[in-house]
């Protein structure tokens, strides 16, 4: 799909599993499993889904800044922790996802984390030949929010566990982490939207033209299943700020037809939202796969 001066393509780094009832907060078991069966531990099997934005010419030739969103979960895992969280890269790693698009590790000029939650940022950093935490992107600046940053470096007790520092820290010691300060333009045709219900200071990039409109939601709206506005999950801080930031960003979504990026749906990268008499829900999907 191309968005102005943005060739996007959905990136699939992997898979992994979250508790089903952390995933769906209050709703009910009987509907959400309907939506995302779960295995045998109660866990839902997602989807850590990258978004590749390919910045072209007049012309339409690539110029060579290539703009990741969010990383995945990363490889870091010890075998303890992957079995937890049911960390998969068996069929799907970042490298070979971007490496089908032509792309490899060097080439992405920028990544853009919407927050540094391990399996947003997990991806950003690895354990190179020495066993030394770098950077896996050896040309890229990192982008995140400054109070994002702030709230990583001293988590709550609540979330903790979901901010892990080898993830963050290096990028920090090798100086290729900046921080963005509030909503607005982050590049032409790339606005962020900010979001506080899941954690502090999340970023949501808006790519639009005069014709169309896609938001990556992270995880303000993480699958298909959680359109509706009462389906939030138990792992955000402040419930109500997200049902609230939800219903903002799906009334604008379903008046002005924008599809909304899903980072963490099983099957589908993308949906258009209709709004009809018992609320909002996922219409049109796509995988984004070209």
């Amino acid at each position: 799909m191309r968005i102005g001066s943005y060739q996007l393509n959905a990136v699939e780094t992997g898979q992994f599993a979250l508790d089903g009832g952390a995933m769906f907060g209050v709703v009910p078991r009987p509907l959400w499993e309907r939506k995302l069966p779960p295995d045998d531990r109660n866990r839902v099997h997602l989807a850590v889904r990258a978004l590749l934005a390919r910045e072209l010419d007049a012309a339409g030739e690539p110029t060579g800044r290539n703009l990741l969103v969010d990383t995945g979960v990363g490889q870091k895992w010890d075998a303890r922790m992957a079995d937890i969280y049911g960390v998969d890269h068996s069929r799907l790693r970042i490298e070979t996802s971007l490496r089908d698009l032509g792309l490899g590790l060097d080439d992405i000029s920028d990544v853009l984390l919407t927050h540094l939650h391990f399996d947003h940022a997990g991806g950003a950093t690895r354990r190179n030949d020495a066993g030394k935490l770098v950077p896996t992107f050896p040309e890229a600046r990192y982008y995140v929010q400054k109070q994002n940053l702030d709230w990583a470096q001293n988590p709550t007790q609540k979330d903790r566990a979901s901010y892990l520092k080898e993830n963050f820290l290096p990028l920090l010691e090798a100086e290729v982490l900046e921080t963005t300060e509030g909503p607005g333009e982050f590049w032409p045709g790339i606005e962020l939207h900010l979001s506080y219900g899941h954690t502090c200071g999340m970023q949501l990039p808006r790519f639009h033209d005069e014709e169309q409109s896609l938001i990556y939601c992270a995880d303000l709206i993480p699958t298909a299943a959680h359109v509706p506005l009462p389906w939030v999950m138990a792992y955000d801080n402040e419930p109500l700020v997200t049902m609230s930031e939800k219903e903002q960003i799906l009334e604008r979504a379903a008046s002005e037809g924008w599809w909304v990026f899903f980072e963490h749906d099983p099957e589908s990268a993308m949906a258009k939202v209709e709004k009809g008499p018992k609320g909002f829900a996922a219409g049109e999907r796509s995988d984004l796969a070209s």
